[in-house]
């Protein structure tokens, strides 16, 4: 059989483009040589024929070239035998207290991408979650879950002996009221302080904000003041409002410099700025526990396990929202309050106000813990979300459509 040519048009070129696109089809292409040719363009040539007629099979995620005429590029590829996939990791519709809501609604842009899925012959997707309700309006549905490649250097690095525990949170800039779930939680653990260190990973204060006059309706844009930004709130929460920062630390954080502050190691809490998408999984090393908190709506059932996914290949302790996606792979760790054969600690939506203090100190307590859910977490994730592995299934996929 002749290879298979696909081409790939990634969303971006940042974190979903390479989770989604990138590396799972050079993955493909290095794994199997002889079966697949893949290219991977982020400006197809839409309207040239010819471009299009080389390849079998198109993989796109959620949109490419004009939104509005882009269900109709879809039939028209198709009727050229090319077989059209669409992917897509997020629900089309984040709910009003995200930043972008209000954008999506105004633009359509939800109803748009529902468009591009019902005209596809497939969709590929995270969880099985996300592709039940994907499949009401597409039945053609795949699972090929987020994956990690374990030679990646930023899932290698080492994580250093401390006398503290360190607890982590590493994310974006749409998780404040994910967030807001930790709220009290560093008040409740005041007592045990000293045995306890707070990292907030990917601090970034890039941006705009837009004013309206409010006389002429007129809008205008303005670099963000770091002050304004969402990660000044995230930290509010992570230091319990800077009360466990001491004062030099405090005036020193209050400049938003990218610089070394002098012994942060005895520091309570430690600001670790953002990183790009190749190396921003070096921070999990900085910690023992990581902290995956949610919110229970559609949006965030929809998600992927990616948090849990990157700390199990870290073999870190997760304590994590029970909700969705981290329902999937993660088996509760604790009965009675004793310690079970679980690989992680799971916080219910009635318990927000009190088990995140509880089970992080029920983890300082026994340190042994850390290490036992740790390994039990990367037990599990590395004999699924392999990139490897994941790879396998894609290509096994791609040939039986072509069959």
């Amino acid at each position: 059989m002749s290879k298979i040519n696909v081409l790939v048009l990634p969303s971006d070129t940042s974190g979903v483009g390479r989770y989604r696109s990138v590396d799972p089809h050079i993955k493909l292409q290095n794994l199997y040589p002889e079966d697949f040719h893949v290219d991977i363009d982020y400006q197809p040539k839409i309207n040239d024929i010819n471009y299009w007629k080389k390849y079998q099979i198109v993989h796109f995620h959620r949109s490419f070239g004009d939104i509005d005429k882009c269900p109709q590029m879809i039939k028209t590829l198709r009727s050229m035998g090319i077989i059209m996939i669409g992917d897509i990791d997020d629900y089309w519709l984040p709910t009003k207290e995200h930043p972008i809501h209000a954008l999506i609604v105004e633009n359509k842009m939800h109803l748009k991408i529902v468009e591009n899925l019902k005209a596809c012959d497939y969709v590929s997707t995270t969880t099985e979650i996300f592709a039940n309700e994907i499949r009401k309006f597409n039945k053609n549905v795949i699972v090929l879950p987020n994956a990690i490649d374990p030679k990646e250097p930023q899932f290698n690095q080492p994580t250093l002996k401390s006398d503290k525990v360190r607890v982590g949170w590493l994310g974006g800039s749409s998780h404040l009221h994910d967030l807001k779930l930790l709220d009290g939680m560093v008040s409740k653990l005041k007592p045990i302080q000293d045995k306890i260190q707070y990292y907030l990973c990917g601090f970034d204060i890039r941006g705009s904000v837009t004013e309206i006059n409010k006389q002429t309706g007129e809008k205008t844009q303005r670099a963000i003041r770091p002050e304004e930004t969402v990660w000044v709130k995230y930290e509010q929460i992570i230091t319990n409002n800077y009360d466990i920062v001491t004062p030099d630390y405090k005036i020193f954080l209050d400049k938003f410099v990218e610089e070394d502050y002098p012994n942060v190691s005895k520091e309570n809490y430690v600001r670790v700025w953002t990183r790009p998408v190749d190396s921003y999984a070096r921070n999990y090393s900085n910690f023992d526990i990581s902290l995956a908190p949610i919110k229970n709506h559609i949006f965030n059932r929809m998600k992927s396990q990616l948090k849990v996914i990157e700390a199990g290949f870290y073999k870190k302790a997760l304590i994590a929202s029970n909700v969705g996606p981290y329902t999937i792979d993660l088996k509760h760790g604790m009965k009675n309050g004793e310690f079970t054969d679980g690989n992680a600690l799971l916080v219910d939506e009635a318990r927000n106000h009190s088990d995140w203090a509880k089970y992080i100190k029920k983890l300082v307590d026994n340190p042994n813990m850390i290490t036992d859910l740790g390994e039990r977490l990367y037990e599990t994730v590395s004999q699924r979300y392999d990139l490897n592995i994941v790879t396998k299934t894609r290509s096994e996929f791609y040939k039986s459509l072509i069959k």
